[in-house]
Parts: structure tokens; C-alpha cells; sequence
């Protein structure tokens, strides 16, 4: 965290409500930033294309095959993914606190390999299966597909370099060169946009393998030491998992549903009246991600640090309570400045609810949506720094319970919501995400309560002490 950690506190240190805006203004770029990027790229392509004749049908058809493609892409892809993201992670911090960082960049490219490989598979079948549209949209599909299933490997890979910085400027290169991209060869339509997103996602996978590469020593060989038993955390496999599909089970049920959503390309569905306000609803994630990266990733993290540092070496049993105290009180005061952050971004964005959804042409019957999905959103900022404090106390099976409490109540509400009718949609989503928040800061206080007794007493195997 050294070079974020101290740009930032550089900012707040100036004690000015300048230097508190530059500081939650770049906290907020850097840790939502490259979500915002994504979202307001592939907006700017579809605003741009509905322009043209080419791919801008009268009915705007053909930019709603491509943003639903996107999305599709996405989420799968996230899923799919979210099953090595965190047991690849755990593997190299592992290997990192052993001193083997020279089999880093080996295993980096063999769960690229992997990925390339399982991602490639599943979306030959699928086209083969499922998919009845042209050559160039299928194959396409497929490449921009597994070029994302890379990049999630790699960017939290990346992420946990705490390299945020080159992150953001990655994903605005990308992004960028996609916008442009997409608008020179808008005259070959969807699969001219397609072209376009995929030459600008395999530019930001590049970028990312750039930065990584340097960071240790560089070798050429592919290896899959990832994959042994002893050294894999099966807890972090069904988490990964448990948490994207979590993420996106509500999106995919109004999807799926006939009644609220309608065929777009071959088996991809989209729902007009659910995925513009819940997308809306994740912009205003950027204040608390701010607070978070702030207060969680940076204060809570120094404050972690200080207090198993103490632990480990010689200091005093007094010198311990005391630094578990500010530990204990830096998680305190970020998971309420989010709280209060993500309140009043809330409460301004319900404000401006029927101006924004009047702007953008949606039926004002389903303004509710934007409002419970803003509360939903504010809650799964909430449970995510929850969940991150659990990572670092190395709490697996608290994680494990967070976020497949949040799968379960996520799709089972959502289901319950659409049996119940149009008045309820969005309440599922908004539900879960509150219940899990509460459900994470219940664990998150057992497992503070009387830190410095736990931790002494706690007995791991030697593989499972956290690096």
C-alpha cells in the first residue's frame, strides 16, 4: 500500500476541504474507476452507434444486441472466473511469504493457460449448442470471452500488488481504444463493435501483463503448481464462486424470466425495465468505494499490520491490547464512514430519482426500482468491506457463510418477487444485500470481540497461516 497509501494520506494530511476532496476523489477513481470506465465505454459506443444507420435501426435493435452481448460476456465470465480468482491469489500470497516468488510469473501463466483453455471450451459448446447466428458474431463472442476470463485473472492479480493506480490507467487505455475502435468500424455493424471490444480488452490484458510481469523474476515456462491439493483452499474456490454468481443471480433471473425480459441474439435475453436502473444504481458505488479504499484498504490495513507485527516479535502484552484497540477501531470507523458516505449519496441520488429516470425515458411505475436497487447497492458496498476484513483476519468460514447467504437470499427473493408481481421487483435484491451486510458486521463483531485472546489461541495447520 505504500505509494496509495501515502499519495493519499498526503491529501488528507493537508487538513483543507480541498485536500479531503482530492483524497476521496482519487480513492473514489481508483477503486471504481475501472468499473466506471467499463460502464460509460460501452454506453458511449451505444449512444454513438445508434447514430449510424448501419448499426442504429430504427428500433435501435442492433446497439441493444451489442450492450446485451456485453453483458452477457461479462457476467459469465466473471462467474466462471470467480472460481480461481481467490485460490490463484491465495496461492501466490502463500508463495510469496515462503520467498518462491521465482514460480510467480510460471503459475500466472498457467492459470492463464488454464483459463484460456476451460473458457475456450465452454464457448465452442455453447456456440455449437445454443448460438445460430453468423461466423464472424460466434467466433468473435468466443474471443472476446475468454480475453475477459484473462483479464479478471489478471486484474486481481494485479489488485492484490495493490497497484490500483495502473489498474485504472489500464482500464482507460482499454476502454478508450475501444470507444475508438468501435467507432471506425461502426460500418460492419455488431460484429464491427464486436472487433472493436476485443481488440480494446486484449490491449488492456497486455497492459496488465506488463505491469505484472516485472514484479518478479521473469521466466517463460508454464507450470500448475496452483492445481496441487495440498496447496489449494477449497473454502476460496466456492467463495469466488458463491460471491459473482451472487452478484449477478437477480440480473440473471429477470433475464431468464419471459415475463420481464425479451430474446435478443440467439439465447441471450435482456430486461429493459431492470438492467438500466440497477447499472444506474451501481454508479453511485464511487463515494463509498472511496471511503472504502480510505479507511479499509488504508487505515485498517496499517493498523493490521502494527498489530500482528507486534504479535509476532516482542512486544509487550500492554503494547498488543493497545494496537488491537486501533485495529479494532479502525474497522469501526470505516465501516461507519461508509455508512454515513454511502447514506447521503443514497438520500441525494432518491432526490434526483425522478429527474434521472424521467431523462433517460423510463416509465415512472418502475422508479421504485432505482430506489430499492440504490439501498441494495449501498448494503453490498457495506458487506464487501465486511468481506475484506474477513480475508485478512483469514476468516474462511465467516467468508464462506457471507457469501453464499448472499447467493441463497438473492435468488430466492428475486424468484419470490417475480411470482408477486412488477410492484415488487427490485425488493429481492435489495433485501439480500441488506441482510448480508447485517449478517457480515454480526460476524465481523464476534470475531473482534477479545482479538488478542483469539489470536494466541488460535491452532492452524502451518499451510493455512495467512501471508
Amino acid at each position: 500500500m505504500a505509494g496509495i497509501g501515502f499519495e493519499l494520506r498526503k491529501y488528507l494530511n493537508d487538513d483543507s476541504f480541498t485536500g479531503t476532496l482530492k483524497a476521496y476523489g482519487f480513492a473514489g477513481l481508483i477503486s471504481a474507476g475501472p468499473w466506471v470506465l467499463s460502464i460509460v465505454g460501452v454506453m458511449l459506443i451505444g449512444i454513438v452507434a445508434l447514430t449510424q444507420p448501419v448499426v442504429g435501426e430504427a428500433d435501435g435493435s442492433g446497439v441493444r444486441q451489442f450492450t446485451t452481448s456485453v453483458t452477457w460476456l461479462m457476467g459469465a465470465s466473471l462467474v466462471l472466473t470467480g472460481l480461481l480468482q481467490l485460490v490463484f491469489t491465495r496461492f501466490v500470497a502463500d508463495r510469496l511469504y515462503e520467498m518462491q516468488d521465482t514460480i510467480v510469473n510460471a503459475n500466472l501463466f498457467g492459470a492463464m493457460a488454464l483459463t484460456t483453455a476451460v473458457s475456450a471450451a465452454i464457448g465452442l459448446i455453447l456456440a455449437l449448442t445454443l448460438f445460430s447466428q453468423s461466423f464472424a458474431y460466434e467466433f468473435l463472442m468466443l474471443a472476446n470471452f475468454v480475453t475477459l476470463g484473462n483479464i479478471w485473472i489478471v486484474v486481481i492479480f494485479v489488485a492484490g500488488l495493490k497497484r490500483f493506480k495502473l489498474i485504472l490507467y489500464a482500464f482507460a487505455l482499454g476502454y478508450g481504444a475501444t470507444i475508438v475502435l468501435s467507432i471506425l468500424l461502426l460500418p460492419f455493424g455488431l460484429s464491427g463493435l464486436l472487433a472493436g471490444l476485443l481488440i480494446g480488452h486484449a490491449l488492456l490484458l497486455f497492459l496488465m501483463v506488463g505491469v505484472v510481469l516485472p514484479e518478479y523474476p521473469v521466466t517463460l515456462t508454464v507450470r500448475f503448481d496452483f492445481l496441487q491439493r495440498r496447496l489449494i483452499f477449497p473454502s476460496l474456490i466456492a467463495i469466488g464462486f458463491f460471491y459473482n454468481l451472487g452478484i449477478w443471480i437477480d440480473k440473471i433471473l429477470f433475464w431468464l424470466n419471459p415475463g420481464t425480459s425479451e430474446a435478443m441474439i440467439g439465447p441471450l435475453r435482456t430486461s429493459l425495465i431492470y438492467d438500466l436502473p440497477i447499472f444506474l444504481a451501481y454508479l453511485s458505488i464511487i463515494p463509498g468505494m472511496a471511503v472504502f479504499l480510505l479507511r479499509i484498504e488504508t487505515d485498517f490495513a496499517e493498523a493490521y499490520d502494527g498489530f500482528f507485527e507486534a504479535v509476532r516479535g516482542n512486544a509487550t502484552l500492554q503494547e498488543i491490547e493497545l494496537l488491537g484497540n486501533h485495529m479494532v477501531s479502525a474497522v469501526r470507523e470505516g465501516l461507519f464512514q461508509i455508512v454515513r458516505v454511502q447514506g447521503a449519496t443514497i438520500l441525494i441520488l432518491y432526490l434526483l430519482g425522478p429527474t434521472i429516470i424521467g431523462w433517460l425515458g423510463i416509465s415512472e411505475q418502475y422508479v421504485h426500482l432505482y430506489y430499492i436497487n440504490l439501498v441494495g447497492v449501498g448494503a453490498q458496498v457495506l458487506m464487501l468491506a465486511v468481506l475484506n476484513v474477513l480475508f485478512y483476519l483469514d476468516k474462511l468460514r465467516d467468508a464462506l457463510l457471507l457469501t453464499s447467504t448472499m447467493l441463497l437470499s438473492n435468488a430466492s427473493l428475486t424468484w419470490l418477487t417475480l411470482q408477486l408481481g412488477p410492484q415488487y421487483y427490485g425488493y429481492g435484491f435489495g433485501l439480500s444485500m441488506t441482510l448480508t451486510a447485517f449478517l457480515g458486521i454480526i460476524l465481523l463483531s464476534r470475531e473482534m470481540d477479545n482479538i488478542e485472546f483469539k489470536t494466541f489461541m488460535r491452532s492452524r495447520p502451518a499451510q493455512e497461516v495467512a501471508a
